[in-house]
This record gives C-alpha cells, structure tokens and sequence, in this order.
C-alpha cells in the first residue's frame, strides 16, 4: 500500500512563481503605463513650469541670422528686427537687470543686442557708456525670418552655451517670470 499524500503542502515551484510575476508587474507595469501615456495622452499634466515659449527643435543663434558669436555661456540675447526703439530698449534694459539680478551667478550668463539695421548714434554712445558688457551684433533679416514668427517685434530670447535657443520671450513678459525661468535653467545646467 502506497503512504498518502499531503495536497496540504504547496510545492517549490508554485512559491516561487508569486515573487516572480510581481517583481515583473513592478519592473514591467510602470513601462508599459508610461507607454501608453504617451501614446494616448492621459494622465498628462497640463500645466509648465515656465513663463516663455519653449524652443524644442534644435534652433541656434545662427538659425536667427546671428553669426559670428562665441559660445559664451548662457545667454540673454535680444532681437530687433526693425531697429532698436521702445520695447527693444525695453527689453535690452530687461535683460541687463536680468543679468545682474543673478546675484553670484551673473558671470555664467551674458546680454547681447542683435539689430537688422544700424542703432541710431545717440542710443548706441548711451549703449557703449552704461552697458559695456552688451554684445552688439547684426541680424539677417531673410533668415530670421524663416525661423521666427511674428518677424517684426522685438524679442528676448535665453540661449544656452551651446549656442541652442531655450526660450523666447515677448516685451510684456515679466522680468521676475525670466528671472525665475534662468535661475532654473541654471540650477539644473551642467555647462556654462
């Protein structure tokens, strides 16, 4: 006569598969739920973290129709495709304070203005006296724009040191919405 068997006792096998099927879920679930996210946009937050429009597509200064400029560390670079008047001014003053309101950071970023068309003398010797670190270079018109719509207002623009367009900002953005944008870009950067 054969013993009985105990159905009681689960064999090896069958305890180790429990801990296997959930460490797969566990490694497995949240890739698949990213996935599918992404594919379906749900679950995806709507709102941002920062005040400009973001320049996702691998521009550069160059891009713009602004040659010739070494790579510098970050950048607060104003554009003027019609000349340097009213919000120009007003954001080339923005971005100077912007600079300085860095605090010990303020040497990893620069100002620079970029004008289609000469600067009137009067604006430029006020240029040259009060703000002797603004970089003053020339636009192409035809290439800026190519890159940039609307073409005619004056804009801000962060660049990173790699010379690739992060973020764009109008004249009526706030300065301290900039400055919060930069001083993030900054904590989180590895160059410049």
């Amino acid at each position: 006569m054969q013993p009985a068997i105990d159905m009681s006792e689960t064999p090896p096998a069958r305890r180790g598969r429990l801990p296997l099927v959930l460490m797969l879920v566990m490694v497995i679930g949240p890739m698949v739920l990213a996935t599918a996210m992404y594919q379906w946009r749900f679950w995806v937050p709507q709102e941002r973290t920062y005040h400009g429009v973001l320049i996702g597509n691998g521009q550069s200064r160059a891009d713009l129709g602004i040659e010739g400029v070494a790579d510098v560390g970050w950048q607060l670079l104003v554009t003027a495709p019609d000349g340097c008047r009213g919000e120009c001014r007003q954001l080339v003053y923005l971005a100077r304070q912007l600079n300085i309101g860095l605090g010990r950071e303020a040497s990893r970023a620069s100002h620079a203005l970029a004008t289609a068309g000469p600067l009137d003398a009067d604006y430029e010797a006020q240029l040259r006296r009060e703000y002797p670190q603004l970089g003053i270079h020339s636009l192409d018109l035809q290439r800026y724009a190519r890159s940039v719509t609307p073409t005619h207002e004056a804009q801000l623009w962060i660049v990173d040191p790699l010379g690739n367009l992060v973020l764009r900002y109008d004249s009526s953005t706030p300065g301290k919405a900039i400055l919060q944008d930069l001083r993030l870009l900054l904590k989180l950067s590895r160059i410049g």
